[in-house]
């Protein structure tokens, strides 16, 4: 056998060997994926928790530390 064929044969077998663990990864992602809970649920949470922060910033007022003209003297 010549360096090349060796080479190739290593080579082919490292490439099957990550493609098959990668369609494994995914394999068990996607199982993992349909456990968990929808995420129309978590979605809803988060949209109702944005809408409570926007009433909170729309009722700040911002401290004013500029001292006011005194138009009084």
């Amino acid at each position: 056998m010549s360096w090349y064929s060796i080479f190739m044969i290593v080579g082919i077998t490292l490439v099957g060997g990550g493609w098959i663990a990668y369609l494994v990864y995914n394999h068990i992602m996607d199982k993992r994926e349909k456990q968990q809970p929808r995420k129309s649920q978590q979605l809803q949470k988060a949209n109702e928790s944005m809408v409570e922060y926007a009433q909170k910033l729309a009722k700040f007022k911002k401290k004013s530390y500029l001292k006011e003209p005194d138009d009084k003297q």
